[in-house]
């Protein structure tokens, strides 16, 4: 670059500090980014993430052009100083290298054999229909245990009935849901 093309980038950098003219940054941004671009490609960057970073440079250069100083570097000295930096930033940031493509917990789960989902889809359905059968006190005691997630103690605590007669009736209710289910040929009895 020529002394005279230096003295024009940081008259129009200039501008853009303290005018914010957008002429002048639309000149520098078509000259500066695709520059920036192909050096961060150059270094390596997947062309996207270097688009993106080459963006991200004159982003700066936008909102803060005021922090160039000709006397210490040239514009394009700085520019490129600040995608280098964001680059190691980026780098330092990235921790995908430490992660293990064939560990267990990235791969996706296989999908249930079909089969497989509609038998559970109706041993659900008849745990429902059987549920829907028993007493009213015998339904909200297993709501409590198994889908609220109580203990005996709190279950007596809540519905002020003695811990045994939770217990029992708890127990009278799985009995009552094997019969209705062994009837229904849900359960195996073996």
């Amino acid at each position: 670059m020529t002394n005279s093309r230096d003295e024009e980038f940081s008259r129009l950098a200039a501008l853009v500090a303290r005018d914010g003219d957008r002429a002048a940054f639309t000149r520098l941004f078509d000259h500066f980014a695709p520059r920036i671009n192909g050096y961060l490609q150059r270094l390596g960057m997947e062309p996207a993430m270097a688009e993106d970073l080459a963006q991200e440079v004159m982003a700066v250069l936008w909102h803060k052009a005021h922090l160039f100083d000709p006397a210490k570097s040239s514009l394009g000295t700085w520019l490129f100083r600040i995608a280098r930096n964001r680059r190691i930033d980026l780098l330092r940031r990235d921790r995908s290298h430490l992660l293990d493509p064939s560990d267990p917990i990235l791969l996706p789960e296989d999908p249930e054999p079909a089969d497989e989902g509609m038998d559970a889809r109706r041993r659900d359905e008849r745990v429902r229909i059987a549920m829907a059968a028993l007493s009213g006190e015998q339904l909200e005691l297993l709501q409590y245990a198994f889908f609220v997630g109580l203990t005996h103690s709190q279950i007596a605590e809540r519905t002020g009935l003695p811990l045994g007669t939770v217990k029992s009736r708890i127990r009278l209710a799985f009995g009552r849901l094997r019969k209705i289910l062994e009837a229904d040929g849900a359960v195996d009895t073996d």
